[in-house]
């Protein structure tokens, strides 16, 4: 049935690939539909439908992709004040924010000529996110991008302390586009290295099935950015240096140090009264520098930067004769 619907739509689908902090991200050119919607988020619970659903399941799923894959699709923005609009997807559905997709589609739009960009100076990349309108500031160097910052929505402070039944610990709670449960790793017994892989994986599934339903995981504005997207395992380095694990979605593992989670951990940390940049590595060894750089009645203002490189491009195919399908997942 997959294959059919999908054979029934296209066989071709084009994409480019990037990696942020080690993260992938694969954007699609070309082999997807028009996806209705008046506005980005209307047009993210679209996306759900099949005939756009089985793009999403050929790129991330096995033998084209794998179980941490993510990408997105180009949509049109809601309005002419954003430069386009975009679809996060990973292996289980689709994504209200990501930070790290953010910068990668800062640095595709001044490669690809979608913006008219400076070369030698800092471009805006206005985006149009199911979270809001973000934006990605690419700085270059003799027409080459060299880095992107990542302006994010307001970000703030939930509930902190929130008990977890079952597992004898306590998470904070914190908005950066999506909903992050923060806690430290040495809580758990564990360190952010990838010998703990296996273990933080199944602790940051079980933190999140732990906080289904709370009341402190409802947006209050709009019920459809509800839900805690990520728990954030993190371990101090120093003064204003910290290494994180990001687990998302079904225990999918973020290899950068997460940009909406670092947007998440800014708003709690500037509750403490941290007012420096930080420095956020990830379980690869990548860094982000985030700060706040603005506070407002509604949240504060997290800016992150790092980087963002093309790993190629791609063209998909689907042979209807395949058994297989849109592939298959083994976690």
């Amino acid at each position: 049935m997959e294959c059919h619907t999908l054979c029934m739509v296209t066989c071709d689908v084009r994409t480019i690939d990037y990696h942020t902090g080690g993260e992938p991200f694969r954007v699609v050119v070309d082999g997807v539909p028009e996806i209705p919607g008046r506005t980005v988020l209307d047009r993210r619970t679209a996306a759900a439908a099949p005939e756009f659903d089985a793009v999403r399941r050929l790129l991330c799923h096995e033998p084209r992709g794998h179980a941490d894959m993510y990408g997105c699709f180009l949509v049109p923005p809601d309005d002419a004040g954003a430069h386009l609009g975009v679809l996060f997807w990973h292996k289980d559905g689709y994504s209200t924010a990501c930070g790290h997709g953010t910068m990668a589609l800062g640095v595709h739009a001044v490669e690809q000529r979608l913006v008219q960009a400076d070369p030698d100076g800092e471009t805006d990349v206005v985006i149009d996110v199911p979270s809001g309108r973000v934006t990605a500031r690419v700085r270059c160097a003799a027409g080459r991008p060299e880095s992107v910052v990542f302006r994010n929505v307001p970000s703030y402070v939930i509930e902190r302390g929130v008990p977890l039944p079952g597992q004898g610990v306590k998470a904070d709670l914190a908005y950066g586009g999506a909903v992050y449960a923060s806690l430290p790793a040495a809580a758990l017994g564990l360190s952010v290295t990838p010998a703990h892989l296996p273990e933080l994986i199944a602790r940051g599934r079980a933190v999140k099935a732990a906080l289904a339903g709370h009341p402190a995981t409802r947006h209050p504005g709009d019920d459809r950015l509800s839900g805690v997207y990520g728990v954030v395992l993190h371990e101090d380095l120093g003064p204003g240096r910290q290494r994180n694990v990001t687990v998302f979605a079904d225990g999918e593992v973020d290899r950068s140090p997460c940009g909406s989670g670092t947007a998440a951990r800014l708003a709690l940390l500037h509750e403490e009264g941290f007012t420096g940049t930080l420095t956020h590595e990830s379980i690869v060894g990548s860094v982000f520098t985030g700060r706040v750089a603005e506070v407002l009645p509604e949240g504060v203002i997290p800016e992150i930067e790092g980087t963002a490189y093309r790993t190629g491009e791609h063209r998909f195919t689907l042979d209807p004769r395949d058994p297989l399908g849109t592939g298959f997942t083994l976690r």
